[in-house]
Formats: C-alpha cells, sequence, structure tokens
C-alpha cells in the first residue's frame, strides 16, 4: 500500500507526516525478544522526530505456529502483509519442528515467492575499530553489498525436490530471464545510489558459475545487456569461488554484488562471518511493489528467553525499511532517520560498552537496545 495515498499531504507539502502500516511478524525463538525492543525503539524514533508515523499490526507465523495450529503461514497474515506498506519480519523457525518432508518450517520464502522479493540486500559493514576476525576489515573497514536473488536459482525447488526410490535426489535450477533483468536493474541502481553518496564507486560484480553451468552462462549474458544500459557503472564478474576467497583476501575491491539465490545465500553468511556475528547482519528483500526486513541469523532457540540475543541485526534491519519506505514515498527525512539510527549502532559498536555474549559481551537484549536509542538521541538532539 503506497503511504502517498494514504495521506496525500505527506508529499504535497501541508505538513502532516506520512503514515505507514507495518505488518510485524515475531517470529519464532528468539525473535520476539528483539522484535519488542525494535518496534519500541521505532515508536519512540518516529515521535519524536515527526518526520513520520508508523503503525504496527502484529500477525501469527513460524515453526511454533505451525505446531499448534497445522499452519506456518496463515491466509489472513499472507493478506495483512500485502497491503502492509512494510514487512517486519524476526528470526523464524525451529529445528526440531519441520514439515512432513523433512524441511525447516520457513514462512519467510513463501513471503518472498509469494509477493516477488526478486532482492535480497545483504550490506556488510565494519568501521574502522570495529572489530573483525578479518585484520584488514578491522583496520580500513569494508563497506559493500550483496545483492541475492531471492524468488528462483535453486531455492525454486522449494518444496518441490524429488527422491527417486531412495537412489537418488534431485532440485532443479531455474533462471529467468524477466527476474535477472530486475535483479541486475536493481543492483546497477543501488551502485549509482551509493556512488552519488561516496559510499562506494559505483561497481558492480556479478557473481556466479558461467564456466560450468549454462543456466549461468545465460545469467551471465542478461548482466552483460543490462551493463550495458550503465555505462556510468562499473561492470564486473566473478566466479563464486573466487569471489569467495576475495572478501577474505581483499574485501575492499567490492561495491555492489549481484547473484543468485544459494550462492546469495552463502556468501552473505560470510560477509555476517567478516562482521564478526550473525547477529550484526541485517537484511532486505524487495520487490516492486513489497518488501520484507529481517536479521539474517536464525531463531537460536537455545539461547530463547534468557534476554541475552543480539538485537542490532533486527534494528539494522529496521533502519533498512525506514529508508526504503523513505525512497517509495518521497519522504528524504526517512532516509536522514535511518542514517542516524545505523550511525547509533556504529556508535554502540566503536564504545564497545554494551555488548551481548555473541560478541564478547554481558549486555543484555534490552541493555543493547536502550544504548542505541541514547546514541540516536545523542546523534540527533531529540529527546526520544
Amino acid at each position: 500500500m503506497d503511504a502517498r495515498k494514504q495521506n496525500p499531504g505527506a508529499i504535497s507539502g501541508n505538513n502532516k507526516p506520512p503514515r505507514f502500516t507495518i505488518a510485524v511478524f515475531e517470529g519464532d525463538g528468539i525473535g520476539p525478544e528483539i522484535m519488542k525492543p525494535t518496534v519500541a525503539l521505532l515508536r519512540e524514533i518516529s515521535v519524536a522526530t515527526g518526520a513520520f508515523s508508523l503503525d504496527f499490526e502484529t500477525v501469527p507465523a513460524g515453526a511454533t505456529h505451525y505446531a499448534k495450529h497445522g499452519v506456518s503461514l496463515p491466509e489472513e497474515s499472507m493478506k495483512t502483509a500485502k497491503e502492509a506498506d512494510a514487512i517486519l519480519l524476526s528470526a523464524m523457525g525451529m529445528p526440531d519442528i519441520r514439515y512432513p518432508d523433512g524441511t525447516e518450517i520457513s514462512p519467510q520464502i513463501e513471503l518472498r515467492m509469494e509477493l516477488g522479493l526478486f532482492a535480497g540486500v545483504r550490506p556488510v559493514i565494519i568501521q574502522p575499530g570495529q572489530g573483525s576476525p578479518l585484520k584488514v576489515a578491522e583496520e580500513r573497514g569494508i563497506d559493500f553489498v550483496i545483492i541475492r536473488e531471492s524468488t528462483e536459482g535453486l531455492f525454486a525447488s522449494h518444496g518441490k525436490g524429488r527422491i527417486n526410490d531412495n537412489i537418488s535426489a534431485e532440485e532443479t535450477l531455474v533462471i529467468t530471464r524477466e527476474v535477472s533483468e530486475k535483479l541486475f536493474e536493481f543492483a546497477f541502481n543501488l551502485a549509482r545510489r551509493r556512488k552519488e553518496t561516496g559510499r562506494g564507486p559505483g561497481r558492480v560484480h556479478c557473481v556466479d558459475k558461467a564456466n560450468v553451468f549454462q543456466a549461468f552462462a545465460f545469467f551471465r549474458s542478461i548482466f552483460d545487456e543490462v551493463a550495458a544500459r550503465h555505462r556510468d557503472i562499473k561492470a564486473d564478474a566473478a566466479y563464486v569461488d573466487a569471489a569467495a576467497l576475495w572478501m577474505v583476501q581483499r574485501p575492499q575491491i567490492f561495491d555492489v554484488l549481484v547473484t543468485e539465490n544459494m550462492f546469495g545465500d552463502i556468501l552473505s553468511d560470510l560477509g555476517a562471518g567478516l562482521m564478526g556475528s550473525l547477529g550484526l547482519a541485517p537484511s532486505a528483500d524487495i520487490g516492486s511493489d513489497h518488501a520484507v526486513f529481517q536479521p539474517c541469523h536464525g531463531s537460536a532457540p537455545d539461547i530463547a528467553g534468557r534476554n541475552i540475543a543480539n538485537p542490532l541485526a533486527m534494528i539494522l534491519s529496521a533502519a533498512m525499511m525506514l529508508e526504503w519506505l523513505g525512497q517509495k514515498s518521497g519522504t528524504a527525512e526517512m532516509q536522514t532517520v535511518s542514517d542516524s539510527l545505523s550511525g547509533a549502532v556504529a556508535d554502540v559498536m566503536a564504545a564497545g560498552s554494551a555488548k551481548t555474549p555473541d560478541l564478547g559481551g554481558t549486555a543484555s537484549t534490552d541493555d543493547v537496545a536502550e544504548a542505541v536509542l541514547e546514541a540516536f538521541r545523542n546523534r540527533t538532539g531529540t529527546t526520544a
């Protein structure tokens, strides 16, 4: 739903802030624990800045819901998601709750497929001195984005694989021109925005295995066609194994990497590893009309209920949501608020005084969220 239709005055200049409806999926395991302070943070920020208003509508889904009701993503929840301006989704799935075919409960994949969320955006950002297992990243900092196609590739077989008489198994990889063209256009446009704001040099790497598989050769050929329409952005390519090596050896060469679904799934976790924890890895799945924002990590049932889960990936995903809503609605102030929220997280990490156990600290989930709010206040001069 377009916020401009809900509140045209927000765009035309009668001083009414735009109002957005957010569908909230609290998730499983630690999901509700990291969602609660994130929503509270967003509420306070929206009120304090006065730049926008957010209405949150919590809807059921996930493994726990499946265990109780036999459905992982109710039709009413999907309807709410379709009608919302954006979707905020926490960690989903539980290792011991599975579909009859043995696969884990994953409503997030159903949302991607149903809503056509073809562009999975996975930022990899390390500020100098922030700390990283990678020395060059810790010393110099890195800032690049992995764009993972999220509706086809090898994941096109989700729920459709075949086991043949307990002798062999088959999954089918799918690459289509329609989705690939939209994906590459998204990647080049993102690289251009990053170049204009000084975040990157304006470079896109196509990551594939075009030297072995016809599907990836097709993928690469479409990339080359789209690149020809974006001459102001440097187009490059890398085989996925080389890209994984370079992410460790010289990550500073990357700006925007665009790749197939499974490769993107793997490389984005490598990117999270460079940042030091999945607890620092946000993500967005974006389509032409809808978008889902969620942390990259899982539901971590082993620490659920202990108030020690890292909320930063969830908070950073919320910041990405604000940026996307601002771009979509034409509300420039939301970009500023998004930058301030991401900067507040960076400030907390740099200070090192509020770290959850996954980062070597002893702070609670609530402690970290409160520290981010205080850092946001310091950056913006608000009383959020």
